[in-house]
């Protein structure tokens, strides 16, 4: 990290290469789109890049990533319900077909709000605690909690319908 914030492009392909799966995966996860997600990845790694001079290097570089990912994804979510919402011809109507996690997750995620998605998201496909996604996305941990419970309970719902 420190060669990384001093300019060093061997320390930020490496920062690149070993972050990017897990960036591209979440910001996937919440928006369903594959350019999209794709496009959110790399501008969330650029917008890293530029503010790595005051990146704490005593913490730990992938949750800060996430959370700059997972915060435009859920801009990217709102923007794209609003342009379906009003009849936007632009609006993506075709997804990109990426690795599904399960056939009945995936529809059902992509059912959630952005922010119960997101939390989601990151809580059991990326593995954050509750605590960890409070500090990335800075809300209260009860926010977090009870994002992950309508989340829940919500795919739990959209889930037994199809079965």
């Amino acid at each position: 990290m420190r060669e990384a914030q001093h300019g060093s492009q061997a320390a930020l392909a490496e920062l690149y290469l070993a972050h990017w799966p897990r960036a591209h995966r979440a910001a996937y996860l919440v928006v369903h789109d594959g350019a999209a997600a794709e496009d959110i990845a790399q501008e969330a790694f650029l917008a890293a890049v530029d503010a790595l001079d005051r990146f704490d290097r005593r913490r730990p570089f992938g949750p800060w990533l996430h959370r700059i990912v997972i915060n435009r994804a859920i801009d990217w979510s709102r923007r794209e319900a609003l342009r379906r919402s009003a009849g936007d011809p632009e609006s993506i109507g075709e997804r990109a077909v990426e690795p599904a996690e399960s056939d009945e997750l995936m529809p059902a995620l992509a059912e959630l709000p952005a922010e119960q998605r997101a939390v989601v998201v990151l809580r059991y496909l990326l593995e954050y605690t509750p605590g960890e996604i409070a500090r990335m996305l800075e809300l209260p941990r009860g926010t977090v909690n009870s994002r992950l419970r309508r989340g829940l309970d919500r795919l739990r719902d959209l889930i037994e319908v199809e079965a």
